[in-house]
């Protein structure tokens, strides 16, 4: 069970080196990278830590060869903690240089980091900073209020800042379309045995020692009853019955969606998640909620047609759900920023 006091979701600003050195202070941003989102909640990602840079390697042992057999998703999670690290870094006064895919030798080197001195933060830099903690994923139903015009001018902003497509769709047309790819994507995806599989060998208690993927909670259950959800799935065609809690998720329960676009390469993948990280502060440090609808966005037959229906130049990466929700949920687990760091030699 996750203790509040040993927790990764228990870091405090307060705690951070001041006048330590750059490397201990990196290391102590890593605590904040971490908190990223990821598929699954794989936490897909490894450090390895210099003076004035940092490496963001590739995990590929927490790969997803069914639903993510390009590694495309593991890329944007790693592109997440990215984009947290980059948000943590300006909150202490640190300026950031980022590289991506700096050895073309390595492919699981996504990106360097260099840290020097710079500005102080501004307002906003601190208010996504502090909602690093407090993100969550929450799959339950939102109330239909509109998003604030400040989400989405920041998410506009944040587009134009990491170079990708962020479309926000709230007629109800273009939701009922979404949600009609959305079902038949998880028709899909439950007809396949090798994707149920998959799936529920990442659904465990978080009374575990794996400090990762996802509780039976994020199924409506009982944490305890984790394992019986995880049978359910591996043993049950249910795509049917998730087809149409989706659907109806989104036609009374969303009030706007978020359709990320970018080019399907490595670059284009790591912008992808850094948008998305500090899309998911925004919309927290707003007050709203988030949670992901991929399934068509996972299925090549069907990303085409997500393209169309958002308008997007680029290729669709992820579709991301936006309201205000009345529910607290607990953190999901993680791994301790000692298991993710690299030992030298």
């Amino acid at each position: 069970m996750i203790s509040n006091a040993t927790s990764p979701w228990s870091i405090t600003a307060g705690d951070f080196p001041k006048g330590g050195s750059l490397h201990d202070q990196i290391v102590f941003l890593i605590g904040y990278a971490i908190l990223a989102p990821s598929g699954h909640n794989t936490q897909p990602w490894l450090f390895r830590v210099s003076d004035v840079f940092v490496d963001v390697i590739a995990d590929r042992t927490r790969a997803l060869p069914v639903v993510d057999p390009h590694d495309r998703a593991l890329e944007i999670s790693c592109g997440a903690a990215i984009g947290l690290l980059e948000v943590a870094a300006r909150r202490f006064g640190l300026k950031t240089s980022l590289s991506i895919s700096p050895d073309s030798n390595d492919p699981d080197l996504l990106a360097r980091i260099h840290f020097a001195p710079g500005a102080a933060p501004t307002a906003d830099d601190v208010s996504l900073f502090k909602a690093i903690p407090s993100r969550r994923t929450d799959r339950t139903a939102f109330s239909m209020d509109d998003v604030p015009v400040d989400f989405t001018s920041g998410c506009a902003k944040i587009a134009r800042e990491t170079d990708i497509e962020i479309k926000l769709l709230a007629e109800i047309e273009d939701r009922v379309e979404l949600a009609i790819l959305v079902a038949e994507g998880d028709r899909r995806q439950f007809e396949d045995p090798c994707f149920r599989r998959e799936l529920a060998a990442w659904i465990h208690s978080k009374r575990l020692d794996s400090r990762d993927g996802m509780s039976g909670a994020c199924l409506g259950l009982p944490d305890l009853l984790s394992g019986v959800g995880s049978l359910v799935i591996r043993t049950f065609d249910m795509g049917d019955g998730i087809a149409a809690a989706d659907e109806a998720k989104i036609l009374s329960g969303t009030p706007a969606l978020l359709v990320f676009g970018s080019v399907d390469t490595t670059s284009g993948w790591i912008n992808t998640g850094r948008a998305l990280g500090r899309v998911t502060l925004l919309a927290t440090s707003l007050g709203l909620s988030t949670s992901y609808l991929n399934q068509p966005v996972e299925i090549d037959a069907l990303r085409p047609e997500i393209k169309f229906v958002a308008g997007l130049d680029s290729q669709p990466q992820l579709l991301l759900r936006v309201g205000r929700s009345e529910t607290t949920l607990a953190p999901t687990a993680r791994r301790d920023v000692s298991e993710v760091i690299l030992k030298d030699g």
